[in-house]
């Protein structure tokens, strides 16, 4: 037998199937090598987690405290998914209770180690101004205590200002800069766009002043949500000024606000001996410089001979040795913060189906009293329901139950605060907005202009129904307008036996207007001023509990021990764009992630599977901060609507 070619022959092609063989079997090794690699970096890095994830203790020494604020203050510290944080290879965004906060500042003040307390802002993204009063607060309780307060930034904008006015001495690096804006802003409206795209959104709601839906029916705000957004908004401001003067009578919020352009031309376009010349800061100066000021009150740091080095002990050390008391009756604490959603999600995220598990796990112990603290926009009704007939599971044991507001509790937040017996807001807290709502897109328009039809047989008015496609019939619509107006109906009367007000004044004051928190007290929607500390000692008064003889329990608190791992592992790691230091023009460049943030929001609000909502869309950004927290989540919302 001959062979034309060479490579047909039987010694080729026994070569080649060896070849082929001997890449199969290196792929294999390579596979089996990786797997094994990874699975020992998953051992030593639980093992490593065990060891040492907790801060010691022992790493407290004489010296200042430092506070490296990076991040967000929030209520509750959202969980760490280890696999997508690896995969990005970005240092998570940093995060910092509010609790937290307060409790080692209120620690700071009597322990003989601290000698003085330094915030560094450069990293500072914001918090809600319920929390930020509070820290503020607790630095002035550490200068009470003859002990100077320090803050370091390089842009500071109102948030910032809300924390640094309360502190013995503001720095800022002479290429910083400061502004004050006031709250408020724009929401986008996409009307225009659907009908571009010919995208119906089936908008049903209940609530004159109901304005999460506003972004898909209409191009512009409507004049009741401006009117409700003015008020709020006003109420807001006046009380951010009038504690910020109250904590630094020097600062001219007037000139800042009144006339800006003619406050930066005075000082040559010089931001930082603009915020100098107003009494928003106290002294310029670099962080070498900064340190160095730092180090004649606090001492020298005898390990770092760096330019600008101080003797310090870092916060989560600090913190961790600060032992809260156990003794006594235990108050527990359950935390609703984030959205309101269906299943399982958070911390950071009020999962209904999770937070109703660790109230429902409580009900074995023997607790006192049960406060629910609040710090949310709403969502989900279902969610907010299934929280809400937990909590009265609690309340059926004949225990007092107290409800704290934070920054926000409207819409499916307030559902939830119709189980309580006593609700404590602060005049800062953003509440009310008792309307619901859902959104449904269909694409009949769209579907007819690409040449698709629909088409069938119907055995009754609803078969097929809701079909997305050839569109609602008027019997479902009639059916889910409903179904809305029957929700309304249910949250009016949670709220009129809650509040002891009839459904009429209920319907008055609700239709989904949102309040602030001293009006809400006027009208009977809280009961009084206070934070979490005062809604705690009521529920031990209304206990009979001795002053001393009780102690908080946070119910389902504490990250996993991975949590301090993963961000001591990625702690050099490139830190994302929107989280790092800058000056007024990168804090203004960060506001590109909140719009994309906002756009992703927005989608996922009208394209993703969620039922009836009870959400507040007027609640500040920094409340409504999205899971959505990249460009990659982005294009996948928008692939989840165009393939809806």
């Amino acid at each position: 037998m001959h062979y034309r070619d060479r490579a047909t022959c039987p010694a080729s092609l026994e070569k080649i199937h060896m070849s082929f063989v001997g890449k199969v079997w290196k792929l294999l090794v390579g596979i089996k090598d990786g797997l094994v690699l990874l699975f020992m970096l998953l051992f030593f890095s639980a093992l490593f987690a065990v060891l040492s994830a907790r801060p010691s203790p022992g790493q407290v020494r004489d010296g200042a405290l430092l506070i490296e604020l990076d991040g967000f203050v929030v209520e509750e510290r959202s969980e760490i998914d280890p696999l997508q944080t690896f995969l990005s290879g970005q240092a998570p965004i940093g995060e910092h209770q509010a609790r937290d906060l307060v409790t080692a500042l209120n620690a700071a003040a009597s322990d003989e180690r601290i000698k003085a307390v330094v915030l560094d802002l450069t990293a500072f993204l914001g918090g809600g101004q319920v929390h930020l009063q509070a820290i503020g607060e607790a630095m002035e309780r550490v200068r009470k205590a003859e002990k100077p307060v320090l803050t370091y930034g390089l842009g500071y904008g109102d948030d910032h200002m809300q924390l640094a006015a309360h502190a013995s001495e503001v720095w800022i690096d002479p290429l910083g800069g400061a502004l004050i804006t006031g709250p408020g802003g724009s929401n986008l409206y996409y009307a225009d766009l659907l009908e571009r795209l010919n995208i119906n959104a089936r908008i049903y709601r209940v609530g004159t002043f109901k304005s999460a839906v506003e972004p898909y029916s209409r191009n512009s705000m409507s004049d009741e949500a401006r009117e409700n957004i003015s008020g709020l908004y006003g109420a807001l401001w006046e009380e951010w000024q009038a504690n910020v003067k109250k904590a630094r009578p020097s600062l001219e919020i007037d000139r800042v606000t009144g006339d800006p352009v003619e406050w930066v031309t005075a000082a040559n376009g010089d931001l930082a001996q603009a915020a100098l010349d107003a009494g928003l800061v106290d002294k310029l100066g670099s962080r070498v410089e900064f340190g160095k000021r730092v180090a004649e009150l606090s001492g020298e740091d005898s390990w770092d001979k760096a330019p600008g080095a101080f003797a310090t002990s870092d916060f989560a050390p600090f913190l961790a040795d600060v032992t809260p008391s156990s003794s006594g009756k235990a108050i527990g604490v359950i935390t609703v913060a984030g959205v309101i959603v269906d299943g399982d999600a958070g911390p950071g995220t009020a999962g209904g189906e999770r937070i109703a598990r660790i109230l429902d796990e409580a009900l074995e112990d023997d607790l006192a009293g049960l406060v629910v603290r609040v710090d949310s926009p709403g969502g989900s009704v279902l969610a907010s329901e299934e929280i809400r007939r937990a909590i009265e599971r609690h309340r059926a044991k004949d225990i007092p139950v107290a409800i704290s507001f934070a920054n926000v509790a409207a819409s499916g937040g307030y559902w939830v605060a119709t189980a309580g017996d006593r609700i404590f807001a602060q005049p800062e807290t953003i509440t009310g907005s008792i309307g619901v709502f859902a959104v449904l897109p269909t694409f009949e328009d769209a579907a007819a202009e690409w040449g698709v039809n629909a088409d069938g047989y119907r055995t009754t008015p609803l078969s097929g129904q809701p079909d997305l496609i050839a569109g609602l019939s008027p019997e479902v619509d009639a059916i889910l307008q409903a179904s809305v107006g029957n929700t309304y109906t249910d949250f009016i009367s949670r709220v009129s036996n809650a509040r002891s007000m009839t459904a009429e004044r209920v319907d008055q004051i609700g239709q989904g207007r949102v309040w602030d928190g001293g009006a809400a007290r006027q009208i009977g929607l809280v009961d009084q001023f206070g934070g979490l500390e005062e809604a705690i000692a009521w529920v031990a008064e209304t206990a009979e509990l001795e002053e001393d003889g009780y102690h908080a329990r946070f119910l389902g608190a504490g990250t996993t021990q991975y949590d301090s791992l993963i961000r001591q592992m990625l702690s050099d790691a490139e830190t994302p764009a929107e989280a790092r230091s800058g000056d007024l023009f990168a804090m203004a460049a960060r506001e590109r992630s909140v719009l994309l943030n906002q756009i992703a929001d927005d989608v996922t609000r009208l394209s993703g599977a969620s039922g009836v909502q009870a959400y507040c869309l007027e609640c500040p950004a920094e409340t409504r901060r999205s899971a959505n927290a990249d460009g990659t989540s982005m294009l996948a919302v928008l692939r989840t609507l165009i393939s809806d």
